[in-house]
């Protein structure tokens, strides 16, 4: 059984924590909060033990009924494996902490390549994350264009990508950036840093990436171009998405054309939390030109990285040496098989 820490228990942090929970070959040994939130009682219903980095700020949490287990270095010391669910830049400050205490760490894509040396996608590069000490699990929108081309590559050769990210303005549960009322560039120079991390995982794709932030909270939405190095017939790339155990196609018959109503189909096809652990292509928008292919893809910001954050558990670990395994595991623990 691995035990597994999650440093940070919010909008990634919780949904890591219940992922972790729900696979057979892990255990949750505790979570961490800075202050009392909402999601602290929320680990307190769940049974996570509630860990806490200053334990002179003990008394704020017990105040409200909120038991603490102890110190962050405490939880870390139960821990074979801490997943880093901290703000972006607070990770650089952690590593220290998890090198001293010889724990392996699991960093998001907040924080730099470089943090950990290694960035990590389950189905492009798990197996050189096998028995590494630290790894880094790359950014939502990096997952979902790591994974479509990947896909791809494998099956006709990819030359070049241009991808354009259209960028939620915050999560749904935010409210410190109020109100949004603009479309913002993110950055105004090209190439975003996108494509920069995808080259972390995927070195050898030549991709240009633009992004802009709209007020939305959903999800992201990427306009996908790709140039295979063969003729691509249509029904040849869908088969490829049919395959692919975490690319799902959202079909014409259920009308959707919005990542909101996507968002209501998972809602009601009881997925907790309304999440997309998959890439959500829109079929209707797969098109072909000879080599040229196109799509539309909705990427949910909360929700991808963590079955990839679970599968980096195994390969760093070294209990599973397959990607496909892993995959396999994790999908059918959270009883997940991709929209269709």
């Amino acid at each position: 059984m691995i035990k597994v820490a999650i440093n940070g228990y919010g909008t990634i942090g919780k949904r890591v924590a219940d992922a972790v929970a729900a696979q057979k070959d892990m255990k949750v040994v505790g979570v961490s909060k800075t202050r009392p939130s909402a999601e602290a009682f929320v680990a307190k219903a769940k049974g996570y033990p509630l860990y806490i980095a200053d334990l002179t700020k003990k008394d704020a949490f017990t105040k409200f009924g909120l038991p603490v287990a102890g110190s962050v270095e405490g939880m870390l010391k139960e821990a074979d494996v801490v997943v880093d669910c901290t703000p972006g830049g607070v990770g650089e400050k952690n590593k220290p902490l998890y090198e001293k205490l010889g724990v392996k760490a699991i960093f998001q894509g907040g924080e730099e390549h470089e943090l950990a040396g290694f960035s990590f996608c389950s189905d492009c590069n798990f197996s050189e994350a096998v028995g590494r000490q630290f790894v880094r699990v790359v950014s939502c929108n990096t997952t979902g264009l790591c994974r479509i081309i990947n896909t791809m590559d494998r099956a006709f050769g990819v030359d070049r990508v241009l991808a354009v990210m259209v960028r939620r303005g915050s999560d749904p549960g935010e409210v410190k950036r109020g109100p949004v009322d603009a479309v913002v560039l993110d950055p105004v120079t090209i190439p975003s840093h996108h494509g920069p991390d995808v080259n972390t995982v995927l070195p050898h794709v030549n991709i240009v990436t633009l992004a802009m932030i709209v007020p939305t909270t959903m999800m992201h939405m990427h306009a996908v171009h790709m140039q295979l190095r063969r003729d691509a017939p249509r029904e040849e790339v869908l088969a490829q998405m049919r395959a692919h155990p975490r690319i799902g196609l959202v079909k014409k018959g259920t009308e959707i054309k919005s990542t909101a109503e996507l968002k209501e189909f998972v809602m009601d096809l009881g997925r907790p939390r309304s999440d997309l652990w998959e890439n959500g292509v829109y079929e209707e928008s797969v098109t072909t030109i000879g080599r040229d292919l196109y799509l539309f893809q909705a990427i949910h910001q909360e929700a991808d990285v963590v079955v990839e954050s679970v599968d980096a558990i195994r390969a760093m670990m070294g209990t599973v040496k397959e990607a496909e395994r892993s995959i396999a595991m994790t999908n059918e623990a959270l009883g997940f098989s991709p929209i269709r």
